[in-house]
């Protein structure tokens, strides 16, 4: 199939050693990005397939990825993140091969269930690039792997989603390395003269209404500070996408930059908690479009990287498998928000309705 990566598969042996509580294939699932500026349009296209988003809007976002180098990086961070996974469960003495299919380009998920079902894969376990839960990050992620489960049309492999992690200390601790290490450049190693803005994608407030998103975002924000020596932070939020006439979440991170300048302050850090890897979102709506701004409003500027590769995460995924291996294991978190349950409820995280459109009377 043109453009589907070569790697899905890592390591392993299918339907051989299987884990503990009967797991024998670790899923990957990602958004998926195009890796070539010849599928930019026909991926955008898929991502908003169904909903009324116009041509131009569409040719806008393309040229975001003109201005970075005419692809995404975000295939290229999955499979780093893959090889460093497996490698990490590899000194653990884990043999499970690991699978990967993304929500919106090559290598899609039907196609790796297609595989693991070929290879006598029973039951997996699925990783989530996503650590907060909402419905695109979380419930659409489900439905996602039901609905290739069902491609099948039965035989498909049982999956099982591991819970959001934004609490864990894996991820906090990576996070709050990213952070320290941008303070540094601003001269500022211990956090007290610069303000950290904490970034996630904006989502409409319906959504934000019937989940725990912003509320884990917080807390998120507030260990990742305590862990960085931050004492100034605030949530922002960015890559808004709606129509005009719907709410959604705020402030953005740019119309925050320029109240920072505004109010006299001279040293900012913008730390894109809500995202895993520096894909184009991160790239372009922080490296390009809210440093300019940032320029301009005559601040010192520096974008804390995301937790990607970084040793203390990737132990933290292998960590987030392994409760899951084991029955029983303990189920870490830190501060004050217990570890979310290993199988959603039913009903959370739904997906918001569309506002319908006025009669005009």
């Amino acid at each position: 199939m043109r453009g589907v990566a070569a790697v899905r598969r890592v390591g392993g042996t299918p339907g051989g050693l299987a884990g503990r509580a009967g797991y024998d294939a670790v899923l990957f699932v990602s958004f998926g990005g195009p890796e070539r500026r010849e599928d930019v349009m026909p991926f955008l296209e898929n991502v908003v397939r169904g909903r009324p988003v116009s041509r131009e809007r569409l040719l806008e976002v393309a040229r975001h990825y003109d201005r970075c180098g005419g692809k995404s990086p975000i295939n290229g961070q999955c499979r780093a993140l893959i090889g460093a996974v497996r490698a990490e469960m590899a000194t653990r003495g884990r043999d499970l091969p690991v699978y990967w299919g993304n929500r919106n380009w090559h290598p899609l998920l039907p196609a790796a269930m297609r595989e693991m079902s070929r290879d006598g894969v029973r039951r997996a376990i699925a990783f989530v690039t996503s650590a907060f839960g909402s419905y695109s990050g979380c419930r659409q992620y489900l439905d996602d792997i039901e609905a290739a489960r069902a491609s099948l049309g039965g035989g498909a492999p049982e999956v099982d989603k591991i819970r959001p992690f934004f609490n864990h200390p894996g991820f906090v601790e990576a996070m709050a390395d990213r952070v320290r290490t941008a303070l540094a450049r601003l001269g500022r190693s211990d956090g007290s003269k610069a303000t950290v803005l904490y970034t996630a994608h904006s989502i409409p407030l319906s959504m934000a209404a019937s989940c725990r998103y912003v509320e884990q975002l917080r807390e998120a924000a507030r260990l990742t500070s305590d862990l960085a020596g931050a004492t100034s932070w605030k949530l922002v939020f960015q890559s808004r996408s709606g129509p005009p006439a719907q709410p959604w979440l705020a402030p953005d991170v740019c119309e925050s930059l320029r109240e920072a300048g505004r109010t006299g302050l001279r040293r900012v850090c913008v730390a894109p908690i809500g995202f895993l890897s520096d894909h184009i979102e991160v790239l372009f709506d922080l490296d390009v479009e809210a440093a300019e701004v940032a320029r301009e409003a005559g601040l010192e500027y520096a974008r804390a990287g995301t937790v990607g590769i970084h040793p203390r995460f990737v132990a933290g995924v292998c960590d987030l498998i392994g409760e899951r291996l084991a029955v029983g294991a303990a189920r870490a978190s830190a501060g004050r928000l217990p570890p979310l349950p290993d199988v959603c409820p039913p009903g959370c995280c739904p997906k918001p309705e569309r506002p319908r459109p006025r009669s005009g009377r």
